[in-house]
Formats: C-alpha cells, structure tokens, sequence
C-alpha cells in the first residue's frame, strides 16, 4: 500500500480506481472526500465520493495522482484508515479497513469506536 501521510493509506489499485475515476469526472479540479457521519446500523457510517469544493474545516493530503481530503473533525475516526479496491464480481468495490473499528455491521459501511457509538441507525 502506498502510504498517504500516516493518517490514511491506499493501495495501489485504489488509487488507480480513483485516479481514473477523477479524469472520468473532469481532472484535476477534483480530490476523493474521505467523510466520517453519524448513521448505519453501528453507529458512525463512511462517506466516499468525488468532490471538488474545499471548505476551511478540510486537511488535506496529496495521494498518486489526486488529494484526498477529510474534515479535521473526523481525523480521530479516520486515523490508521486503509482503503482498497477489490475485484469481486457483483460485490467488488472500495474496502475501508479502520484500526478504530471496535465493532462493524455486515454491511461494512457502518462502524463505532471504543468512545463514541454515533447515532445509529437503518443501513441503505
């Protein structure tokens, strides 16, 4: 995995997933958003998407090819994060392996910490 400061990691394949993802949608102007939101079945649920608005409550990081970007306010839930990309027929996709996870749903999406449990509530 290529190391993306100490805070998040993305494998290689992820970042040519998002990287491609990024030219798709119009270039350079846009950065994967990392997000930590209270909701799902555990607690706290991931956001990923591609973004390309900046606000003053981001930090920022430059990846292979693209930044990721993530609220402050999420940095503790965030800590250690590493994301992939799997090939797996119909249920492939993006993976977020998070160090902080203390207890997940099956869906994966969802997630709590040692001290803080989030708002849960019905996966999508």
């Amino acid at each position: 995995m290529s190391e993306v400061k100490a805070l998040i990691e993305v494998s290689k394949k992820a970042e040519s997933i998002i990287a491609g993802m990024i030219q798709d949608e119009g270039g350079e102007t846009f950065f994967l958003r990392v997000a930590i939101e209270d909701g799902g079945c555990s607690g706290l649920s991931y956001k990923i998407k591609l973004d390309d608005q900046l606000s003053g409550e981001d930090s920022t990081i430059q990846a292979d090819g693209f930044k990721i970007v993530w609220e402050k306010a999420s940095e503790e839930f965030l800590a250690g994060v590493k994301i992939d990309y799997i090939d797996q027929g119909m249920t492939g996709g993006f993976t977020i392996d998070n160090p902080n996870a203390k207890a997940t749903c099956g869906c994966g999406a969802s997630f709590r910490t040692a001290t803080y449990k989030g708002a849960r509530k019905k996966c999508d």
